[in-house]
This record gives C-alpha cells, sequence and structure tokens, in this order.
C-alpha cells in the first residue's frame, strides 16, 4: 500500500471519503508483547480527534494501574477542564464496573464479565463513544462467560461512526471474520524468557 494507497478499489458503489470514513472493528492478537499497547495508542489518537473513547479492561484487577490509565485519564481531565481532545472513560473489572455498585470479587469475574458486555452493548445501541478498546476481551469470550456469535451480531450491526477494538490471544475466527483490520502480534524474543521480571514504563 505505497504512499497509503490501496492496491484494490471494491466495486460497492461508495466513494472514496465514504469508505474511507467507514467504522471499523480493530483485532489486536497473538501472543507477542504490544497488542494492549497499540489499542491505547489508537485512544490517544481518537482522543485527538476529539472522539469520546470509552476503555473497558475485561481481566486486569482494578488494583493494577498501568501508566496508559494515568496518561489517559489525565487527557480527560484536560478535555473537561478545556475542551481540548475528547471526553475518556476508563472502567476495570476487577474490582465491580464504575457503572456497578456493587464491588466485586475473585469469584465473581464471568458474571462481572458478563455485565460489562451488557453495558458496552447499551452504549454502542446509544452511540455513546467513538472508539471502544475492549481490553483483553478474547480472554472472556474465549471461556464462555460472553457469548461470542451475540457479540458478532452485535458488533457486525453497530450503527453510527463507532470504532471498536479488541485485543487478547487467540481471537475467535468469527470475530476475525468480520473484522476490518487484524493484527498478530508474533514473538520473537522477550526478557521473560531469560528470566526477567516486568518492568515499569515497559510493561506497566
Amino acid at each position: 500500500m505505497p504512499e497509503g494507497q490501496p492496491e484494490v478499489v471494491p466495486p460497492d458503489g461508495l466513494t472514496t471519503r465514504q469508505r474511507r470514513n467507514r467504522p471499523l472493528l480493530i483485532i489486536h492478537t497473538g501472543d507477542g508483547k504490544g497488542k494492549s499497547t497499540a489499542a491505547f495508542g489508537l485512544a490517544l489518537r481518537g482522543w485527538n480527534q476529539g472522539w469520546s473513547v470509552g476503555v473497558f479492561q475485561f481481566v486486569k484487577s482494578a488494583k493494577w494501574r498501568i501508566g496508559e490509565q494515568t496518561a489517559l485519564e489525565t487527557l480527560a481531565e484536560l478535555h473537561a477542564s478545556t475542551g481540548v481532545g475528547g471526553p475518556i472513560e476508563w472502567h476495570k473489572m476487577g474490582a465491580g464496573w464504575s457503572w456497578s455498585r456493587k464491588p466485586g470479587s475473585d469469584d465473581d469475574h464471568a458474571q462481572a464479565a458478563a455485565e460489562g458486555w451488557v453495558e458496552i452493548k447499551r452504549r454502542l445501541a446509544a452511540e455513546t463513544h467513538g472508539l471502544y478498546v475492549l481490553d483483553e476481551f478474547t480472554y472472556p469470550l474465549n471461556w464462555g462467560w460472553v457469548d461470542v456469535d451475540e457479540v458478532v451480531h452485535t458488533l457486525a450491526n453497530r450503527t453510527g461512526q463507532q470504532h471498536v477494538i479488541i485485543t487478547g490471544r487467540r481471537a475467535d475466527p468469527r470475530l476475525v471474520r468480520i473484522a476490518n483490520l487484524v493484527t498478530e502480534m508474533t514473538k520473537i524474543k522477550h526478557p521473560f524468557d531469560e528470566g526477567q521480571k516486568g518492568q515499569r514504563g515497559i510493561e506497566w
């Protein structure tokens, strides 16, 4: 795709502008590092465009605070005080979703994941966000906590200009089939292989 020019122009009757502005379903999968990092980088771009961004972390504990959360929440505060960029919401499953009154525990992750998906469905129907980051969402799908066919139907039929990014290993083939952009992160080498633990600024 030299100079950003597509190699194929499908006979779909759409103008270049219409085709360019279609909402995308994006999947970052594979065993390599960088799936979530790339998704949060896209969230930064969305903020810069003034989009409403919703981040939903499905596996990481609420006690685990990564650097991107602090950065994006700081940008959310900047937007609230100055109007620069767009609004950002960040939700974690580990201690109960922020819209849920119950605290959550280690024993009800399946229910929490299902509740998170119900809320995302509600927001998609209301066209709440311009960009949804469903971080590590492949895992509750693979574990049977959330129905894959329902997710596929909902995402394939979402209305408006809503981009969705899903991260996590072993993305279901049904999701891959309807996605517009799929990237597989392939591990070649990793410090973990040499017994090195995660570093500040690299892993979080």
